[in-house]
């Protein structure tokens, strides 16, 4: 079968990309927006990828036919020059998660972590540690964990009954092992234009980790609640046999369980909670592990700030439901290397630190510049942010952004003339240690200007920020 994958240098529509390769389907995929990691992990597969959104992409050609069935990302609309020539021409198509959920989960061990904040790298996480349990599980993950290379891949599977089809088509293979874990980032953002459900509730987990909830996704949530709703959804598909892990110091997911729930609950918190974390050091490198009265053990790795602590707890209870030994995987945190872009360290010179970070919401950005600032102390924290997300650019996290930015000594503010509201109050409230500028180019010569040796520069947006982490620290 040949796929055609609209939208597909998204997180989540490249995983879905890399997976379907892996079960032998041809695959090839189109997007507005083509840049990395997503970019380079689908070249790194052999999945051709074509720019825009273009009709002639759907159709037969004298070098390769049309698309068996196109897979729909949720980025795309009506109106859509390719969209448009699928429903004229009576194509077979389907959403990313439904096609996930039929083609992969089906028969799976699923664990799904949702939450506002903090899914990727608490699924990357999970992953890693029921891969240390020796589980080989299999994950679609929204970003790229650096323990495995890779955003997505099936996991174990048995290989016995591989076949080549005598049509000369590409290998395929029989379905993963049953009951082979696998590790889903459950996002709640719609699933396609003609699914508005979210995108969890195709997933069936047998375990859902829920990590918390703020409001977020203003261009198709209202208000909290419904984004509250959505959870509910989620938590009426996971079975009575399964678990929910709770994040138990987080009042909306109370209220979301309050509505009914059929599912034990293991709660995490670091105030409350059946598992719980003490600090033993204020950046969070270091903390204790309970689970009521009972010592687990102590955890030291290079993750920092009380955010990751809680992820930490989230994907270690996911993982003891799913029968790992909690206590002989506590080495395994040592050995976790991260996400890209989640405070991705991508430059040092001259004693000047570069991050990137994948920020898209006012408490990441907070506990994430929290956090460093504990690691730091007092060297100056430069923080770069573009307002990127939907939520961003239309202004709906603007009351927010200037307290979360209250620890960084200096904030350089991408504010393109297309951004639909006013910058002036956040800089303002920023008391003289931010300023907007209107580009990119505009932006690098402003950090340039601004940093010396010894900052701490957190380049913060959801997108490809056009380059400019990389950009900067090549010309530091």
């Amino acid at each position: 079968m040949r796929l055609h994958i609209l939208g597909i240098c998204g997180t989540f529509m490249g995983g879905v990309a890399a997976l379907a390769r892996e079960l032998g389907l041809e695959v090839e995929g189109s997007d507005a927006n083509v840049y990395p990691p997503m970019s380079t992990q689908l070249e790194a597969l052999g999945i051709a990828l074509q720019p825009g959104y273009r009709a002639e992409y759907l159709q037969a050609t004298p070098q390769r036919p049309a698309p068996d069935r196109i897979v729909v990302g949720n980025a795309l609309s009506r109106g859509n020059a390719a969209i448009e020539y699928m429903l004229d021409a009576a194509l077979d198509y389907v959403s990313g998660p439904q096609w996930l959920g039929e083609t992969v989960l089906r028969g799976r061990t699923v664990l799904a972590v949702a939450g506002t904040h903090g899914k990727t790298t608490s699924s990357s996480l999970l992953a890693h540690l029921l891969d240390a349990a020796g589980t080989q599980p299999g994950f679609l993950i929204g970003g790229v964990p650096e323990d495995f290379g890779v955003s997505a891949r099936l996991g174990a599977a048995s290989r016995a009954h591989e076949h080549e089809p005598s049509s000369g088509a590409a290998r395929h293979l029989l379905p993963v092992r049953e009951g082979c874990p696998f590790v889903i980032e459950a996002d709640e953002y719609d699933t396609a234009f003609f699914d508005k459900r979210s995108k969890f509730v195709h997933y069936r987990p047998r375990i859902a980790v829920l990590n918390n909830l703020e409001y977020d996704h203003a261009d198709i949530f209202p208000d909290v609640a419904a984004i509250q709703r959505q959870f509910h959804h989620l938590v009426r598909t996971v079975p009575g046999n399964g678990r929910l892990i709770v994040n138990a110091e987080d009042a909306r997911l109370a209220e979301v369980l309050a509505m009914g729930c059929w599912t034990p609950v293991d709660s995490f918190g670091i105030d409350a909670g059946d598992w719980r974390a003490r600090l033993l050091a204020a950046d969070g490198s270091a903390f204790e592990v309970r689970r009521g009265a009972q010592h687990i053990g102590t955890v030291r790795w290079d993750l920092l700030g009380r955010h990751n602590v809680m992820n930490a707890l989230a994907a270690l209870a996911a993982a003891s439901a799913a029968g790992a030994d909690a206590a002989a995987l506590l080495p395994a945190f040592a050995r976790f290397r991260g996400v890209k872009r989640r405070m991705q360290l991508i430059g040092t010179r001259d004693g000047l630190h570069i991050y990137d970070d994948f920020a898209h919401h006012p408490s990441a950005i907070a506990t994430t510049l929290a956090g460093l600032r504990a690691r730091v102390g007092a060297a100056r924290i430069v923080a770069v942010l573009e307002p990127r997300s939907n939520s961003m650019r239309a202004g709906a996290h603007a009351a927010g952004l200037a307290p979360a930015l209250a620890v960084a000594d200096a904030v350089i503010l991408l504010a393109r003339p297309e951004l639909a509201w006013d910058t002036a109050p956040v800089i303002a409230a920023l008391g003289g240690r931010g300023v907007a500028v209107p580009g990119i180019d505009a932006l690098l010569s402003a950090l340039a200007a601004q940093t010396r040796a010894g900052d701490h520069v957190v380049f913060m947006s959801n997108g490809g920020f056009e380059g400019a982490p990389r950009r900067f620290a090549m010309h530091v």
